[in-house]
């Protein structure tokens, strides 16, 4: 597979001319790109929205996991240190 022309963020930008009002044909001019190539991009474009929102929506999920595992093991570290800390005034 060769080099591509345009990275995402630009396949971005130019789904999104089209959006504010371009034609197609205009801006398949301006960019150097066949109409088939615009509405691949398109369909393409759409069809990773609804991915994006399930990742997101899992990341946030495993984020929250993340953060309860992290705040009980402080929790406990916290606790343990303590009864050392007691443990260790004792025999002083």
């Amino acid at each position: 597979m060769g080099k591509r022309k345009y990275d995402d963020d630009q396949i971005t930008g130019i789904l999104k001319e089209h959006q504010a009002g371009v034609t197609v044909a205009d801006v398949c001019l301006k960019h150097g790109i066949s109409e088939p190539t615009f509405y691949r991009w398109q369909s393409l474009q759409s069809g990773n929205a609804g991915v994006h929102a399930k990742r997101v929506r899992a990341l946030e999920e495993e984020n929250q996991k993340l953060r309860k595992l992290l705040a009980e093991s402080m929790l406990s570290a916290a606790t343990l240190s303590e009864m050392l800390a007691k443990t260790t005034k004792g025999r002083h």
